[in-house]
């Protein structure tokens, strides 16, 4: 044999040791390694001590033997060392246990006390362009299909939202500086003031904060501090501030933080309220929490600039209707120019004649209203318009019931008697719109429980009597008819 054939046997030898199969076991074993430590990732951390989970502690401290504390346990069990409360030369005796001997604890730890982590959901935002915003003819059309007249109120939004998100998308903040386009809506209650505000965000794909301003009191007082409006929003945008400041804000019951006109205390859910708005609603930089209502040591704080975010509020101005009649009253009541005293009295239109003025009077600070330049009124709905909102919106309350009945393959109609019997009702609450579900309600209770008992039941009419409670639905059978049933 010569050199040569050794060195032939030596390759092959190597050839041998490093084989497919061997590389595949490899590969195979890290395969393994990862999968194993992909499945302990999609469980939570457990603190030993308080046994909450690594998504409500925060970051855990890691210990020897797979031994977890959450960061509150470790700062109390390292005061009460530096308190001396403590004892640790007693620790040091105990009988059968080490001090500090991880190996002893490890048995303790539950086994079976695992929390899967929740899988975040990824959503995409789109940015806002400028060739996205619908015209304010489209903003109103989308508008029509849900919000049955108010014809002046849906154009007076549609061109501000427009305005707006224009200034918003372009940013131009040059030599010209567009200013806020924020809205001061008034009108009855169940005019439809929250149900156009939820439609317009839904049409925009922008985040909505729908608060209350009763529950707003000045600063260090109980209750919700002002920038609490703007944390909400920071929730509802899933913690996206880039996307937050783009949201809308709509302060419903904005008449309720009305200064108090006869108060020597400190008017603390008033006035207050109104002069701590006073920079959101300009635009200023706002600390709010993440993930919480309060600020606390225990909670991040966030920026959030509010010089895009664009605020509606809204109200129904109880006896505002009495200051604008005063204030046209005033004229002359003797002579060629005099008015009758009661000119006034039933004016359908007289909440639209508002002015500045008329709202300062209620009680709104001047500098509170010039932040609002955008005022406009809603009509109170009447029977007419009760009919419209039973049956014309996308998802007006009869199509509701009539897709529920069409999942048992039941028919349902409503003759026109029936519609007018009902809105009829509904003025009587004088509730607005809101009155219409509680009446449908109580009157379909019956049906939407005896209907499923019945296969044979292909379609149901209410009936004007069966409203006014002197008659009954028509019930028809498939394939044929019966009377109507009392």
């Amino acid at each position: 044999m010569s050199d040569k054939d050794f060195v032939i046997i030596d390759e092959e030898k190597k050839e041998k040791e490093t084989t497919p199969d061997t590389v595949s076991e490899e590969k195979t074993e890290v395969i393994k390694t990862e999968e194993k430590k992909e499945k302990e990732d999609e469980y939570e951390k457990i603190c030993f001590i308080c046994h909450r989970p690594e998504s409500v502690t925060g970051k855990m401290v890691e210990l020897p033997n797979n031994i977890t504390v959450c960061p509150d346990c470790m700062q109390k069990s390292f005061d009460a060392m530096t308190n001396g409360s403590v004892d640790l030369n007693r620790l040091m005796h105990i009988p059968g246990v080490q001090f500090l001997n991880m190996s002893d604890l490890e048995n303790t730890i539950p086994k079976s006390q695992k929390i899967k982590k929740k899988k975040e959901k990824t959503k995409e935002y789109h940015k806002l362009d400028i060739k996205d915003i619908p015209a304010p003819h489209k903003i109103k059309a989308r508008l029509d299909e849900y919000v049955v007249g108010q014809e002046y109120a849906k154009k007076a939004m549609s061109v501000a939202v427009y305005n707006h998100y224009k200034r918003v998308a372009t940013d131009t903040m040059d030599d010209i500086e567009i200013e806020k386009s924020n809205m001061l809506m008034i009108g009855p209650t169940g005019s439809g003031k929250t149900y156009l505000v939820k439609t317009l965000a839904k049409l925009l794909d922008v985040p909505l904060a729908i608060t209350d301003a009763t529950s707003l009191t000045e600063a260090g007082y109980i209750g919700d501090d002002i920038e609490s409006v703007v944390s909400k929003l920071l929730a509802a945008a899933d913690n996206d501030v880039e996307r937050a400041e783009q949201g809308i804000i709509f302060i419903d019951e904005i008449d309720k933080i009305a200064k108090k006109r006869n108060s020597n205390q400190r008017d603390v859910s008033g006035e207050s309220v109104q002069q701590g708005m006073l920079k959101l609603l300009e635009g200023s930089e706002v600390e709010v929490p993440v993930g919480a209502n309060s600020k606390n040591a225990m909670v991040p704080l966030t920026t959030v600039n509010t010089k895009n975010i664009l605020f509606i509020c809204g109200g129904a101005f109880p006896d505002l209707e009495e200051i604008i009649k005063e204030r046209l009253s005033k004229k002359t009541s003797m002579g060629f120019n005099s008015e009758l005293k009661d000119k006034f009295e039933h004016d359908k239109e007289l909440l639209s004649k508002v002015t500045v003025e008329d709202l300062r009077k209620f009680g709104m600070i001047p500098e509170f209203i010039g932040r609002l330049p955008i005022i406009f009124t809603l009509k109170g709905l009447d029977k007419d318009m009760l009919v419209k909102i039973l049956r014309e919106p996308k998802n007006a309350i009869l199509k509701q019931y009539q897709k529920l009945l069409a999942l048992d393959e039941v028919n349902l109609k409503f003759d026109d008697g029936a519609l007018e019997a009902i809105a009829e009702k509904a003025m009587e609450k004088d509730t607005g719109a809101r009155a219409l579900r509680a009446i449908i309600e109580e009157f379909m209770l019956d049906i939407m429980y005896e209907i499923p008992k019945d296969d044979s039941i292909g379609q149901v009419t209410i009936t004007r009597e069966y409203i006014e409670g002197t008659g009954g639905p028509i019930i028809e059978l498939r394939g044929q008819e019966v009377p109507r049933l009392n």
